[in-house]
């Protein structure tokens, strides 16, 4: 059983024009949908809109901008982009 995707939570696309790419979880919409953000295309102002079965989780939370975006703390598009480099690489 693959683990749930919650906020912070970095998964990877897998179907999609952006198949290859991880990105970090910004919102759960629903059971279905979530938005994401990768710091680079995908910013904060405008996250991607996916659903969850076109996704894979890698069981990473990125802990610290987890908790930002769960306090509404103001969150960078750099720092997002600076912690999934190791992902991206």
């Amino acid at each position: 059983m693959e683990k749930s995707v919650e906020v912070g939570s970095v998964v990877f696309s897998r179907a999609g024009r952006d198949k290859g790419i991880f990105f970090l979880v910004v919102e759960v919409v629903d059971d279905v949908y979530v938005r994401l953000a990768d710091g680079d295309v995908r910013r904060l102002e405008k996250p991607k809109l996916k659903k969850i079965k076109h996704l894979k989780n890698t069981g990473d939370v990125l802990t610290n901008i987890a908790e930002k975006l769960k306090q509404g703390a103001k969150v960078y598009d750099a720092e997002i982009f600076s912690a999934l480099r190791r992902y991206n690489s």
